[in-house]
């Protein structure tokens, strides 16, 4: 615990008087004289200052020992509440020894704050029936200062009609009153702009204003006024129904519902009048309500009223007289004595299908009645002698219920009044539907065409035809008519669905075994009797490449390589063998091209992509191996391509090798006339036929030359085969040139020799033919045909 005396000094308290405008710097007081310190004892001793506000706005300078300001002061600020003594307490301390001294500065007001308006626009609504005297409270204006610089009085501005009166309260506070001096009118003037302002006393003087506004309220005390007290105009009778007779417009200077004006019929209106004339209560408007018949009536006379809709509404009146000017005004009358609303389509021209008459009440001309129709329709108008004005609709040419299943007749009754007058009526007949239409295709032909392999019950087509009757004259029932193909029924390959005609594939179809079918669908409605119709159906299969080429030249007994000898003297250009593939698709898919997948000397052998002919690209030298081998591969023009290969392994000799004598043929028939082959077989006929004169001219030649006593060495120009020595040298006759100059020679006769036995498996159907139809030995063998 430490016990703290308190200095006797430090109980009293020194005062001072500052203005809040002193700017920074400004010295407050001495305190080192003020509170008997010697300044110079300062410098050496702890000076503390406490003040007790919101901010630090003093300071003390030790060496001088003078209090000064070190920001400027708000005493309104500093005081919001507005007492009127505002003071800064300040507590000096000062160490060794402790002593405090007690400090309270007091500021003085200035006139730094102008008089406001919490609201600088106020908006009163007075009525324009307050008397003068009433009185309107108006806001107060504030001011922060205090004393004579606060707020002293309130002025308004000039106005005849207003003023103000300003009270005291208890507190000192001073209210505002508006005074109303002069009555207002609201027709004269509706809004009044006042400004009020509030000044205080300070100097110098210091205001603020707000505007004052202030919006008249309408008393109802103008009632509704015409221009006219008697409106009078002419109409003709029978004018429309709706027609606008008049439009009155009443005036009321009041305003909102004291000025809304609501029209009526006075009680001097007749009845009959308002029934025939109708009033707007809103617009005025006067209108045509019933019938005006200047037979009935010449003039009409209205008595009306307007009203607005104040509290205690005012009135205005007038008077419309209506003067009706006579025509022809009655209309001819339209009766239907008789009438066939339904009528089957099949009626017979001449009956009669409505009686029809029609009067006029008017006389003479305007009496007198001609009936017509005023469009083209199958109906024409008979006018009876016995009865005049009795007329007979009956039908003038055939009806076709498909065409137009009902007609609106309008028949026309016109008078002969000026102007004339006329009237109409409508009769519909309805016409029963027979079953006079057999169902129709929108296609006479239908070409479908389907890929082969396709999925059995596929969906076709949809063949729907169309029958413009109604009701079981238009249900349709669809079938295949029969027809049968190679003993098979139509039935058994298509299905057809009797409701809707769609056509369903029955069977998975082979392009290379069927490729078209030719057929009838009927449709036969359920009418009695039914009518029905056919459409040929062509359906074309579309074939896929789903057949591989078939080498057929040069052949191979077993597996997929030939072995072949070959003189080393070959000379460059020479046909070493040639490759032949068959495919059994269609053309695109059957368009077969050769190239080399192996070749042991790319410089030594040329392929033809197009005919598969393999010949030689220069001549055989020393460094060329004896033993070749060649890999060709067929590839046909499908998507994707599918292929064939066959390895020719390829052996050359020195000296000529003996006829090969073991040869045997098996006869394979080929339809080589087909669409397919036949430009093919036309060019190997030619082709075949010019090389079989050669062979002929060489052998004549080889025979008138004497035999050499020694075996002449084999020519550079020649292929000489093992299987046929005495053939000349040009001639064609290495092992796959032999066959293929046969299978030229036979495609005269489209016929085709393949000398090895068929391999297993393969699409060939052998079929025997009679001997001696080859043009060689090998042809005279049982011959056969490739298809």
């Amino acid at each position: 615990f430490v016990l703290c005396t308190v200095w006797p000094g430090a109980l009293s308290v020194t005062r001072y008087s500052i203005a809040e405008e002193m700017e920074r710097g400004s010295v407050v007081a001495n305190l080192a004289a003020d509170l008997g310190l010697e300044p110079g004892s300062l410098a050496q001793r702890e000076v503390k200052l406490d003040i007790f506000t919101n901010k630090k706005y003093l300071d003390f300078n030790k060496k001088t020992g003078e209090l000064y300001i070190v920001e400027k002061m708000d005493r309104e600020y500093i005081c919001p509440a507005k007492p009127t003594n505002c003071f800064v307490k300040i507590d000096v301390i000062i160490e060794n020894p402790l002593r405090i001294f007690n400090i309270e500065l007091g500021i003085t007001d200035i006139n730094d704050n102008a008089p406001h308006f919490r609201r600088d626009r106020v908006e009163l609504d007075v009525s324009e029936s307050a008397t003068p005297g009433e009185r309107f409270s108006l806001p107060n204006a504030v001011d922060p200062d205090v004393g004579i610089n606060t707020i002293k009085t309130y002025k308004l501005s000039d106005s005849e009609h207003f003023t103000i009166e300003i009270q005291t309260g208890s507190d000192g506070t001073q209210y505002v009153d508006l005074v109303l001096t002069k009555s207002l009118d609201r027709e004269e003037e509706s809004v009044h702009n006042l400004i009020l302002t509030a000044v205080d006393g300070g100097v110098p003087v210091r205001s603020g204003t707000a505007n004052i506004i202030v919006k008249v309220q309408d008393t109802n005390d103008n009632s509704p006024r015409f221009d006219k007290s008697t409106y009078t105009i002419n109409m003709t009778e029978n004018s429309p129904i709706g027609s606008l007779v008049m439009k009155l417009n009443a005036t009321d200077l009041d305003e909102g519902e004291n000025s809304e004006i609501v029209y009526a019929f006075t009680l001097y209106t007749s009845e009959k009048t308002q029934g025939v004339f109708a009033l707007n209560p809103n617009t005025g408007e006067i209108t045509v309500k019933g019938t005006v018949d200047y037979e009935d009536m010449k003039f009409y006379e209205m008595h009306i009223e307007a009203r607005d809709k104040g509290t205690h509404p005012l009135q205005g009146q007038c008077k419309v007289v209506v003067h009706v000017i006579d025509m022809n005004d009655n209309y001819p009358d339209i009766t239907i004595q008789s009438v066939k609303n339904t009528v089957s389509e099949n009626i017979p021209v001449g009956s009669v299908i409505a009686v029809v008459g029609v009067s006029d009440r008017d006389s003479g001309d305007n009496g007198k009645v001609i009936l017509s129709i005023h469009q083209t329709v199958p109906f024409i108008l008979n006018q009876s002698l016995e009865r005049p004005l009795h007329y007979q609709l009956i039908v003038s040419e055939p009806l076709d219920r498909e065409s137009v299943p009902e007609y609106e007749i309008t028949l026309v009754a016109t008078d002969n009044g000026t102007p004339f007058l006329s009237d109409n009526q409508t009769i519909v007949v309805h016409l029963l539907d027979i079953n006079d239409n057999a169902p129709q295709f929108p296609q006479s032909f239908y070409k479908i065409r389907v890929m082969e392999n396709n999925a059995p019950m596929a969906l076709l087509s949809s063949l729907t035809a169309f029958d413009p009757d109604l009701h079981e004259n238009q249900y349709l029932v669809y079938f295949i008519i029969e027809k049968e193909i190679a003993n098979t029924s139509m039935s058994m390959l298509f299905s057809i669905n009797p409701e809707n005609g769609d056509l369903y594939a029955l069977k998975t179809f082979d392009y290379e075994i069927e490729k078209e079918f030719l057929f009838h669908i009927e449709a036969r409605d359920s009418g009695s009797p039914p009518l029905s119709s056919n459409v040929t159906v062509h359906i074309i299969i579309v074939d896929q490449n789903d057949n591989a080429p078939v080498i057929v030249s040069p052949w191979r007994a077993h597996g997929s390589v030939v072995e072949e000898k070959i003189p080393r003297s070959t000379d460059k250009g020479s046909l070493v063998a040639k490759v032949i593939a068959l495919d059994t698709d269609s053309v695109h898919n059957s368009r077969i091209t050769y190239q080399f997948l192996q070749v042991t000397d790319a410089t030594l052998f040329s392929l033809d992509q197009y005919n598969g002919e393999i010949r030689t690209m220069r001549m055989f030298s020393y460094r060329d191996p004896r033993h070749l081998r060649l890999v060709v591969v067929a590839k046909d023009n499908g998507e994707p391509a599918l292929s064939a290969t066959v390895t020719i392994k390829l052996s050359t000799v020195e000296t000529a090798v003996k006829a090969y004598t073991d040869m045997t043929e098996v006869p394979l028939e080929y339809d080589l006339f087909s669409d397919l082959n036949l430009y093919l077989v036309i060019g190997l006929g030619s082709v075949s036929f010019l090389l079989l004169i050669t062979i002929l001219v060489t052998i004549v030649l080889k025979c008138q030359k004497p035999k050499s006593s020694q075996t002449a060495p084999p020519s550079r120009n020649s292929v000489i085969s093992e299987r046929n020595s005495t053939i000349a040298d040009s001639t064609l006759v290495s092992n796959d040139a032999y066959w293929y100059s046969l299978f030229l020679a036979e495609t005269r006769k489209g016929k085709l020799v393949v000398r090895q036995p068929v391999p297993k498996g393969s699409r060939y159907i052998v079929s025997s033919i009679p001997r001696g139809t080859g043009v060689t030995n090998t042809s005279a063998s049982a011959a056969s045909t490739l298809q």
